[in-house]
């Protein structure tokens, strides 16, 4: 059985909508505040663009947040691949498992 959906008002760029979410409504004000901010800014730099064309702007800088974090995220993840393979390296043999025998190890 589904959620039940709330229905939360929030104000983006200076208009007001109601969103109905399955998600908590503090959640769901958070984010929007986030969007709001986000077109703030792009308002701010580029006064005379007009209201849709900024709320473009304000998706592509939120999207390439996302591709940044994802990116990143990415980079820990193998970080810390390599590191479990060099602690793996140091365990006995027997406790390595199959992390710590790399490709073409042979068997002790």
């Amino acid at each position: 059985m589904s959620q039940p959906k709330n229905a939360v008002r929030v104000v983006i760029g200076g208009e007001e909508y109601s969103v109905r979410s399955e998600l908590p409504p503090e959640y769901t004000r958070e984010v929007a505040a986030y969007l709001d901010a986000a077109l703030k800014r792009v308002r701010d730099a580029l006064p005379s663009v007009e209201t849709h064309k900024a709320a473009i702007l304000a998706a592509l800088a939120i999207t390439d947040e996302l591709f940044q974090s994802r990116r990143g995220d990415r980079e820990i993840a193998n970080r810390l691949t390599a590191a479990a393979d060099d602690i793996a390296r140091l365990l006995p043999p027997a406790k390595r498992g199959a992390r710590g025998a790399g490709a073409g190890a042979v068997p002790e």
